[in-house]
């Protein structure tokens, strides 16, 4: 192989693995976070089998005891999956046994100490 086809060759897949670090797996229904602007919270959620995965561009400011759960126009406090792992970036969370990921259209990050809502991503 000649130096510049590696160095195109390397270019291309550079940039194909960024693109597809941000949305890992593009197997789930996938969803972007809104919220009030004080908690910081943004990024992309995906919802693939029975998992929740906040991606790599997912980031999240400061609030106390954040959750992550599964909604359906509204927060469902029986599909908690446990204290948010990482403010920034990729983490994953499974989805609690009894639950049908199929029956929920939002992700939530929620606050159960105070019992408010920290970020929202609907799902497509």
């Amino acid at each position: 192989m000649h130096r510049r086809s590696f160095l195109a060759l390397a270019a291309a897949g550079g940039a194909m693995l960024s693109t597809s670090r941000v949305f890992a797996g593009g197997h789930g229904r996938l969803g972007t976070f809104t919220g009030a602007a004080r908690y910081g919270i943004g990024g992309t959620a995906e919802v693939a089998g029975n998992q929740v995965n906040l991606l790599d561009d997912f980031r999240f400011g400061s609030a106390p005891d954040p959750k992550v759960a599964l909604g359906r126009d509204g927060y469902d406090p029986k599909t908690l999956m446990g204290l948010l792992k990482n403010t920034n970036g990729a983490s994953s969370y499974a989805i609690p046994d009894g639950i049908n990921p199929d029956d929920y259209n939002e992700v939530w990050i929620w606050c159960e100490r105070f019992n408010v809502p920290l970020g929202v991503a609907k799902l497509s």
